[in-house]
């Protein structure tokens, strides 16, 4: 399933003043590097919302997805894709909508949101699972493959990846 390009973790800080998105492009679930890192930096995020969080990520997201020269088949995002059974979007289904649905979200939380229809992964010693669902994929399918990517820890190694490349560039960029 998924043939013909690489595939994507995204992921987003932000300050106030500034949002950072990061992205690592890597080929096979099982890889331990990215093919390709890259950020881009945006100003101010949206103000705070409640129930709203995705404005203050996604712009970033997709200015980082525009910078890439081949489109990724399939993007993984630390969110959720659906908040509830009835379908209430998370960012990562903010996300799907964004580029119409072209290529599948698959989203891996950390923390458990009540109702919503995710797929429990546990991977390495820990206790506590992560928590996935998904867009475009049977959630099912994306969960093995989360449980399979590279890595010994609970946060499969190019998630933890593009998380500390994000915030990395915030903090840097946050030095006068």
């Amino acid at each position: 399933m998924l043939l013909g390009g690489p595939l994507a973790c995204l992921d987003a800080a932000y300050t106030s003043r500034l949002v950072v998105a990061a992205c690592v492009l890597f080929e096979g679930w099982g890889d331990g590097l990215p093919t390709r890192e890259l950020v881009r930096f945006l100003p101010a995020p949206a103000p705070y919302q409640s129930g709203a969080l995705y404005r203050r990520e996604l712009p970033a997201l997709l200015e980082v997805l525009r910078a890439l020269e081949e489109e990724p088949v399939l993007l993984l995002v630390d969110a959720y894709v659906w908040l509830d059974e009835r379908g209430r979007p998370g960012l990562g289904a903010h996300l799907w909508a964004a580029l119409e649905s072209r290529r599948p979200v698959v989203g891996v939380a950390k923390r458990p949101f009540r109702g919503a229809p995710a797929v429990a992964v546990w991977r390495g010693r820990s206790r506590r699972p992560l928590f996935v669902t998904a867009a475009g994929v049977d959630p099912r399918w994306a969960a093995e493959r989360v449980a399979a990517m590279h890595g010994a820890f609970r946060i499969p190694t190019l998630l933890a990846t593009v998380d500390r490349l994000s915030r990395q560039a915030l903090l840097r960029a946050g030095r006068p």
